[in-house]
């Protein structure tokens, strides 16, 4: 036991472990992530209903979306943002490794008689013919991807991209860096009971890496049966760090942001968002 506890207790090398598909398509954690989608008043797996209105309202007057625009929104989810862009009479696709969030989407869509893409896929390897006039990545998901993974991904914008269109996406600050500390937590069934429908034990470490300026929340968890890991690494950015990583990938900053919807941008806030051109 002393050994185990150890080994939960021990710092990853940084970007080590990579478990997402692991968070969003279990059975029950992916249940537990679409209910925070939906609800309205919160900003867990995406935005709260008020910000995403502000936020679609902004990127229609700042883009001039309408009939005939073309939108990609990568990490979409349950269709918050697309369902919107395609009220507006954008052809909109959305792509999100979630089977149980796109399932939701194409559902409501339909519903909607909303004619969106929705493509079930890690969208590190989504490849299409069309070019988008805009594409949008949001709630920091960014910021979840390793440092050749956010180049992988900038180099899918850039190929995706219209020559004249535009890609918004949020990060979190060194503002939000410098707010985080070091902790450690057990629980039964922590979180309640968030990890697993059975009983199970978690153990939460927050490690954080100065020199990458990344944090690491890893869980380790345990019922009767299994005992499985999950990593949730975050990077944090300064603004001309964020700005040399996009220009590397044929990129510049057009416009500095508070937030995805157009809020001013401040240093001390603990995220910002950009608008990027083709440089």
């Amino acid at each position: 036991m002393f050994e185990t506890l150890e080994r939960i207790n021990r710092r990853p090398a940084v970007w080590s472990q990579y478990t997402a598909a692991q968070l969003w398509n279990d059975e029950h954690t992916s249940k537990q992530m679409l209910a925070f989608h939906l609800n309205p008043d919160v900003d867990i797996s995406s935005r709260n209903r008020a910000f995403i209105d502000r936020s679609v309202d902004w990127m229609q007057r700042r883009f001039d979306l309408g009939e005939g625009s073309r939108v990609c929104d990568f990490g979409c989810g349950p269709g918050l943002y697309t369902s919107r862009f395609a009220a507006l009479g954008a052809q909109v696709t959305g792509i999100d490794f979630s089977t149980r969030s796109i399932r939701y989407a194409r559902q409501q869509a339909e519903a909607a008689s909303l004619p969106i893409q929705y493509v079930n896929q890690n969208y590190l390897q989504f490849e299409s013919n069309e070019r988008y006039d805009l594409i949008t990545l949001l709630m920091c998901d960014f910021c979840a991807l390793n440092p050749q993974q956010r180049q992988q991904l900038l180099a899918r914008f850039h190929a995706l991209l219209d020559d004249a269109g535009h890609v918004v996406f949020d990060v979190y600050s060194l503002a939000g860096f410098a707010a985080r500390a070091e902790s450690a937590a057990y629980a039964p069934n922590l979180m309640d009971g968030f990890w697993a429908e059975e009983a199970y034990f978690g153990f939460h470490n927050t490690f954080l890496y100065p020199d990458e300026q990344v944090a690491l929340d890893q869980f380790v968890l345990f019922t009767q049966e299994r005992e499985w890991e999950v990593y949730n690494w975050l990077q944090y950015f300064s603004s001309e760090a964020l700005r040399q990583e996009v220009e590397s990938a044929g990129f510049k900053i057009e416009a500095l942001l508070g937030d995805a919807a157009g809020g001013e941008y401040d240093q001390n806030n603990s995220e910002f968002a950009v608008v990027l051109s083709k440089g």
